[in-house]
């Protein structure tokens, strides 16, 4: 007898009962195999792009806004602070190195990044086609900036106020592209960098436009010239303090986490500490995550028992073709066997489609995550822990069969026969 080929009539012969048992599965599948795809990657990408950063100091705030906003560009800075004061505070022995980093424009919701080489050095970017940035106003761009812009070497562009690209335009001062990066796997891919000196350049500009228009105010308006004019001298001694959105740091050693501690209680700035940050978010994040597989592996046990009820039921109903089989010379442990092999199919099934809906799943929250953060996580290659995933669905199955497929090493063949 080919036992497959009776499994699987036999699971044809009851679709209803059959494709509720392999959607059972599915779905618990699908559930915790998205649920790992997402889990691996997005660790990657935190990983990836966090690592050689001990500290950020920035503007009062959310410390993992700060840590957001800095390092993986997805989220808004939580302000400015003076250059010289990030400096003066990052002149200590403990500190190996400083990255000033400047934000506040886009270009096609892609972020303009005030920068230096340092930057480029530290996530090991290369520069595949031109140059890399070196006089105000030129940029070097990541290459999937290229890809979706088009933007080319010699290009120039204007860039918007604010990080959503509906921002006002700064269409009187615009950047030329010198460079495109050689795709690095890291935040630069979806970067465009300059020199700090071209946001302040830029922004320097736009307050003397701002500044044309007030004038004109001030002498339509000659009784309050004397404020205006206080106005004005308060205006000039802001664009003479250069400002900074934050400062990536890398300690020395591990004593330099004390630096934080005494930054946070003596100054205006904030130190946040990406390590304590990132692993509180993902504690948060672990409750849902632990929920949901939680709730995918309950689905799986329930598949588990509509297979059970499901084989119990065609036991029942199928006693006199089995009887009827035993007489004609087939052996109880075929018999067993075969109703093994129906639940060992639907759980094969069920993996099967579980892995191909987690990756469709997997591309569709890429797409969003692309549109909306510009990262990618389109790596579909199974993972290791998928097979164990795999297993357990095969004993779930196993299992859930065995228990009625008992019934037949207890089976009368002579009595069954003579019922019907």
């Amino acid at each position: 007898m080919n036992l497959l080929k009776i499994s699987w009539a036999n699971l044809k012969d009851k679709p209803l009962s059959s494709f509720l048992s392999g959607l059972l599965m599915t779905l618990g599948i699908t559930i915790i195999s998205l649920l790992l795809l997402l889990n691996k990657q997005l660790d990657e990408q935190f990983s990836r792009n966090v690592k050689g950063i001990d500290m950020v100091l920035g503007a009062k705030g959310s410390p993992l806004q700060l840590i957001l906003s800095s390092i993986y560009q997805i989220d808004a800075p939580t302000g400015n602070i003076p250059l010289e004061e990030a400096e003066r505070l990052t002149r200590n022995p403990m500190i190996q190195t400083a990255i000033p980093l400047s934000m506040g424009d886009s270009y096609q919701t892609f972020r303009i990044v005030g920068t230096n080489q340092k930057y480029v050095d530290h996530f090991g970017a290369t520069v595949g086609q031109g140059a890399l940035f070196q006089k105000e106003l030129e940029v070097t761009i990541g290459a999937r900036v290229a890809d979706v812009t088009g933007l080319k070497i010699g290009d120039s562009f204007a860039g918007s106020h604010g990080l959503d690209g509906e921002g006002e335009e700064h269409g009187d001062t615009q950047y030329k592209v010198v460079g495109i990066f050689d795709p690095s796997n890291t935040v630069v891919d979806q970067l465009i960098l300059t020199p700090l000196s071209s946001v302040w350049a830029i922004h320097n500009h736009h307050e003397e436009h701002d500044e044309e228009h007030k004038s004109e105010g001030v002498e339509a308006l000659a009784d309050e010239h004397d404020h205006e004019e206080h106005d004005h001298e308060h205006d000039h001694e802001v664009e003479e303090t250069r400002e900074i959105t934050s400062m990536l740091i890398k300690f020395r050693n591990p004593l330099g986490m004390m630096i934080a501690r005494g930054i946070n209680n003596n100054s205006k700035l904030q130190a946040a500490l990406p390590s304590i940050e990132i692993n509180r978010l993902f504690s948060l994040l672990g409750i849902g995550v632990d929920t949901l597989r939680g709730l995918a592996v309950a689905i799986m046990l329930i598949a588990g028992i509509s297979v059970f009820v499901s084989l119990y039921n065609s036991l029942k109903e199928r006693k006199y073709e089995m009887a009827l089989m035993l007489s004609m010379g087939a052996r109880r442990t075929q018999l067993f066997g075969m109703l093994l092999l129906e639940g060992l199919v639907l759980s094969l099934i069920g993996f099967v489609l579980g892995l191909l809906l987690s990756r469709v799943g997997l591309l569709l929250f890429s797409m969003r995550a692309e549109q909306n953060f510009h990262y990618s996580l389109n790596n579909i290659s199974i993972l290791p822990e998928e097979w164990l995933v795999l297993g357990v669905a095969v004993l779930i199955g196993i299992v859930a069969a065995a228990l009625p497929a008992l019934g037949v090493y207890r089976m009368n063949i002579s009595r069954t026969l003579a019922e019907e």
